[in-house]
């Protein structure tokens, strides 16, 4: 298909949205902005929740593709992320095939894996395939929104790429991060690649850096184009200094999921 080139970027007031907002137009985009939070400097944002049905149908009439980013990230009760994740993930979807929308990028999370032991030195990486192990209702509305982007390929031939993200931030914060860290800038190539790419069907793929300590197979991300050009270990011996390298018998770093397998941070609205 040819390269979408009017987005909608769902989730645009976040993290990874500002993140993307700022990098994703040199990637040759025109971004139209959909939050429930409303987004200094962008006053033609879509202000809105996912449980607006008719400001969704508005939001996705006339572009070309989707980056779904919204919805609550971090551990919630199963009511909200039901209404946001779920709900809200299904509201999508039903308002992209009412209005003829073929493409969507979807951000699924490594949590939705996350019970996944981590490989130690010499194990083979994490592949694609590894079955799901959810270490949150977070990561488990993660999953199913890969299963409704399965359902929406296979009834409808609405395509998706799900992108299971490691941490996307300026620099990694952690010495787990440093294994699944994913440059801002790469971050942007990945979903150029997953908007980009022809015949995807539904594809997931693992999203993160080149990391020299990587733990997952970036096979199926390079498939559809995406060549990424950094690494963590940079910033490796200063986090060791600080943290300490990890601990095979600490619980906090014996999964993919890391501290969301124990204690998982907790959505504050």
């Amino acid at each position: 298909m040819p390269a979408p080139r009017t987005v909608l970027l769902t989730g645009a007031a976040g993290g990874l949205g500002t993140l993307m907002r700022g990098l994703l137009p040199a990637h040759g985009y025109a971004l139209r902005l959909f939050d429930m939070f409303p987004i200094e400097g962008e006053p033609d944002a879509i202000t809105a929740d996912l449980g607006d049905k008719e400001a969704l149908r508005e939001a996705v009439r006339g572009v070309d593709a989707i980056i779904h980013l919204a919805g609550i990230s971090l551990e919630a009760s199963f009511d909200k992320i039901l209404r946001a994740n779920i709900e809200g993930t299904c509201n999508l979807y039903e308002a992209a095939l009412a209005e003829g929308v073929r493409r969507i990028v979807f951000a699924s999370s490594n949590h939705a894996v996350g019970f996944t032991p981590r490989p130690l030195p010499g194990d083979p990486l994490i592949p694609i395939d590894t079955p799901r192990r959810p270490d949150t209702f977070y990561g488990l509305s993660k999953s199913f929104g890969e299963d409704l982007a399965q359902l929406y390929w296979d009834r409808h031939g609405l395509e998706t790429v799900s992108v299971r993200i490691g941490s996307c931030f300026p620099e990694p914060t952690s010495v787990r991060m440093l294994s699944v860290w994913m440059s801002p800038a790469d971050g942007a190539r990945l979903f150029d690649a997953a908007l980009s790419a022809e015949n995807v069907g539904h594809t997931v793929i693992h999203g993160s850096s080149d990391n020299t300590r990587l733990w997952w197979d970036l096979t199926t991300a390079r498939s559809l184009g995406y060549a990424p050009q950094d690494d963590s270990e940079e910033h490796a011996a200063k986090l060791i200094a600080e943290h300490g390298e990890l601990d095979p018998d600490n619980p906090d770093h014996a999964h993919l999921g890391g501290h969301f397998c124990t204690n998982p941070p907790i959505w504050p609205y």
